[in-house]
């Protein structure tokens, strides 16, 4: 509630973007894409971010490149890989036992688990810039996004949801 307060609308600052960002997309995206899509999305952000913070050679390969930044190297390979098993996914059979029905979910499960999505990536791409980036942002954003509890959160708290929101009953099906 004291963000709410401090807020200048006459001077906007990255914050009030970053929030305002946030809150739209998550409901745009949900409302959109439909329950079962974002649990596809969520599965490829947890794939690509294994692959990115696993791969044995990456950092290596970004300095032979000759990038001044190693994390804006590491942003882009996740976000390519992000796109690729999300596309690969999404015609894969994971979709198809995800969504047993052609319902496309309840619409508040649908923003709930955009909600997550976007909070998730957020966290990854943020903990991925460089510090000097990070410093910019306030430190309620960095406690939002980056630190230690946060990714913690960002990173098991879609999980949860998942588990404890079952897939529409065909009598639910509106």
């Amino acid at each position: 509630m004291d963000f709410l307060t401090n807020i200048n609308w006459s001077q906007p600052n990255w914050d009030l973007f970053i929030i305002l960002f946030f809150v739209v997309a998550a409901f745009l995206y949900g409302l959109s894409l439909g329950r079962d899509r974002v649990i596809v999305i969520l599965v490829s952000i947890y794939m690509g971010l294994a692959i990115v913070n696993t791969a044995p050679y990456l950092n290596d390969f970004s300095a032979e490149v000759s990038f001044n930044n190693a994390s804006i190297f590491k942003v882009t390979v996740f976000l390519g890989l992000f796109i690729i098993l999300f596309f690969l996914l999404s015609r894969s059979a994971l979709l198809k036992t995800i969504a047993s029905s052609d319902s496309p979910g309840r619409w508040w499960q649908s923003i709930l688990f955009s909600f997550f999505h976007v909070g998730l990536m957020f966290s990854i791409i943020m903990s991925y810039l460089p510090k000097d980036v990070v410093n910019n942002v306030s430190a309620g954003m960095r406690n939002l996004f980056i630190s230690d509890p946060a990714k913690f959160f960002w990173l098991v708290a879609p999980i949860i949801v998942m588990v404890l929101i079952r897939k529409p009953k065909k009598s639910d099906i509106q």
